[in-house]
């Protein structure tokens, strides 16, 4: 197989967890065999757990070591345990391997150690990455890799690597927003569109959000509570409802969320401020505010429905296609028409 295949492999796995890590890089990593064989794919998935190439060298340790499984197991939600119990205990398990990653493997010890030192000491003897590191402590770990004398790549996917780490980028220049949709396979909008699959991706999505923003004719007509109740740690958040008008009946469900402030503004300083923010909305909306975000991510069911079809003349580049149960997760790039 070449190289090309197993970074897409890397990419797939990275994109189950985009914007997930926040504010961290999403990032995903595959490991090969000295003899070609895929061994594991591993992804970073939330802030302050193990990056990609320790959770793929986790996976795949357990299987070439199944006495250590289960203590592996044990270990993952504890990085820093991790990484020294995979130290003290591969005896060579992976001496010849290869790894695939996203982005250039890390050189700082942070909230979790090296990646680029956890792939030397294992005997790793070739690693290709897509995006190269160039943020000021992590950068550097393609040089270390070389001077132990390990086969260092830049993949030639580095385009859809550079792709994949833009929100990231943007979160480090201080502001990043997404639009965020439900349709249906033939457009529609309205009424109940994702899987409880695609809404539990949503709420974790909102659980990261410094800011969620919506329109005022929205929150009348739908009278949502925008939580993020299917979530894990259920943090829901701050909500900027946009409109000319400021009355809204306080019985609507969003306003009654613990630890939320809601602001009703006619104004956009708020969305321009959040660090990540997501707009949830449809046509009109989205025409109001087109010229504040660059992602749509279109959570798309695979039936078709009767209701209100979708009114928007806009070009889209589907970035990539992550299923989610019976749906599908769209994410796309605005282009110009």
């Amino acid at each position: 197989m070449s190289d090309e295949f197993f970074m897409k492999l890397a990419l797939d796995e990275a994109w189950k967890y985009q914007l997930l890590t926040y504010p961290n890089p999403a990032v995903g990593c595959a490991i090969v065999d000295k003899n070609g064989k895929l061994l594991a794919l591993g992804a970073h998935k939330c802030a302050g757990k193990a990056h990609a190439e320790l959770g793929a060298v986790t996976l795949a340790l357990c299987e070439l070591k199944p006495e250590l499984k289960s203590e592996l197991l044990r270990l993952e939600n504890s990085p820093n345990e991790l990484y020294d119990f995979i130290l003290k205990n591969h005896k060579g398990a992976l001496n010849g391997a290869c790894a695939f990653v996203s982005l250039e493997p890390c050189t700082h010890f942070g909230k979790t150690p090296p990646c680029a030192l956890l792939l030397r000491d294992l005997g790793f003897c070739r690693v290709v990455f897509g995006s190269a590191d160039l943020g000021g402590q992590a950068k550097g770990g393609a040089k270390l890799l070389a001077n132990a004398g390990v086969s260092v790549a830049q993949s030639t996917l580095k385009s859809k690597c550079d792709e994949l780490l833009e929100p990231f980028l943007a979160w480090q220049s201080g502001h990043f927003a997404f639009f965020k949709l439900a349709l249906s396979l033939n457009g529609v909008y309205t009424g109940k569109i994702s899987s409880q699959i695609a809404q539990k991706h949503c709420h974790d999505l909102r659980s990261k959000l410094d800011l969620l923003v919506i329109g005022g004719n929205t929150v009348r007509s739908d009278r949502p509570i925008l939580d993020a109740r299917f979530s894990t740690t259920k943090h829901a958040p701050d909500v900027l409802i946009y409109s000319r008008k400021s009355e809204f009946e306080r019985q609507i469900p969003l306003f009654s969320v613990l630890n939320r402030k809601v602001d009703i503004k006619n104004d956009l300083e708020l969305l321009k401020k959040a660090k990540f923010a997501m707009i949830e909305g449809a046509g009109r909306l989205f025409k109001a505010l087109e010229n504040e975000f660059s992602w749509v991510l279109i959570y798309q069911s695979k039936s078709f429905k009767k209701g209100s079809f979708l009114d928007i003349s806009k070009s889209l580049e589907i970035m990539h296609s992550t299923p989610l149960g019976a749906d599908t997760a769209l994410w796309c790039k605005v282009r110009e028409n």
